[in-house]
C-alpha cells in the first residue's frame, strides 16, 4: 500500500475541515499541519492550503518549493467561487508551483470556504467601487462562503480523492 501525506495549512479552519475528511476516507495516510513535517519520505503527498492572492498561502507555497520529483495532488478552499475564473487562476498558479521542481501532479480539488474576519474586515474599510470592497455582489459571497466548507463539500473532497488514488477504503 501506498503511503500518503495530507499536509494542510489553515488560518479559519476551513482547510483544516477538508483535510480531516480527506484522512478520514484514504488508508495509510498521515495528517499534519505543514509546520509539523520534518521529511517528505511518502509516495503520495496531498497538499491544502487556503488561498492568498490567487495562490496558496505562504505557509504552503513554502512547502510546495521543497517537494522536488514527488507524486502530488492539492486542494484548497477559497472565498471565491468555486467555479470562477479566480479558482482557475489560482488552480494554475499552485500547479505552476509544483511543476517548477518536476512534481508529478495527480490531479486537484477545491471548494468555497468561509473569508477570515480579518479578510471581511479590511475588505469593509475600502469603498464599495474598489475590487475588494464590499459590494452587494462580494457580501453575498461572503455570506454564501460562511457556510463552507460544508457536509456536501466534504463528502465530494473525499469522494475524489478516493477515486483519484483508487483506493481501498
Amino acid at each position: 500500500m501506498k503511503k500518503i501525506l495530507i499536509a494542510y495549512s489553515s488560518i479559519t479552519g476551513n482547510t483544516k475541515k477538508v483535510a480531516m475528511a480527506i484522512a478520514n476516507s484514504l488508508k495509510n495516510s498521515e495528517l499534519k499541519d505543514i509546520s509539523e513535517i520534518d521529511n517528505t519520505n511518502y509516495d503520495i503527498i496531498i497538499v491544502g492550503t487556503w488561498i492568498r492572492r490567487t495562490t496558496a498561502d505562504p505557509k504552503a507555497l513554502a512547502f510546495i518549493e521543497q517537494l522536488k520529483n514527488k507524486t502530488v495532488a492539492f486542494f484548497f478552499t477559497l472565498g471565491a467561487y468555486p467555479n470562477s475564473n479566480y479558482a482557475t487562476h489560482c488552480i494554475n498558479n499552485i500547479t505552476d508551483a509544483f511543476l517548477k521542481n518536476g512534481n508529478k501532479i495527480l490531479g486537484s480539488f477545491h471548494c468555497h470556504g468561509a473569508l477570515s474576519d480579518a479578510v471581511i474586515k479590511r475588505a469593509l474599510k475600502r469603498p464599495s467601487d474598489d475590487p475588494h470592497g464590499p459590494s452587494q455582489e462580494r457580501m453575498k459571497r461572503w455570506k454564501e462562503a460562511s457556510t463552507h466548507p460544508d457536509e456536501n463539500d466534504l463528502k465530494n473532497a473525499q469522494e475524489y480523492f478516493f477515486s483519484l488514488l483508487s483506493l481501498d477504503k
